[in-house]
């Protein structure tokens, strides 16, 4: 079954290819049938550089009930970074609210 589930991102960060890091533009997460995995519908992660040729892309296939866990994980992290950067900027520093998907 094809879902036509996919929600593109941009992206600001580095990933890497072999031993070779490239710089991050986009982010793209899918729902659809794995095409390495060997299961069935997941989570796609792809992280790319739309400037750079095709291999320039990490790519991962997780099952729904991961993709729940990495999303759970994720909102902890970034609250706990959240909560450090207003301590290290202070009182009166904005803190950004992460929203579920």
């Amino acid at each position: 079954m094809c879902t036509s589930i996919v929600e593109i991102t941009s992206a600001e960060g580095m990933a890497k290819r072999g031993d070779e890091w490239f710089p991050l533009t986009q982010a793209v997460v899918a729902y659809d049938h794995a095409r390495h995995a060997p299961l069935g519908d997941v989570i796609t992660l792809d992280f790319f550089n739309e400037h750079l040729d095709a291999s320039a892309r990490a790519g991962v296939e997780i099952t729904l009930e991961s993709a729940k866990a990495l999303r759970a994980a994720l909102d902890r992290a970034i609250a706990a970074a959240e909560l450090e950067e207003t301590k290290v900027r202070g009182k009166h520093a904005p803190v950004r609210v992460a929203r579920a998907g």
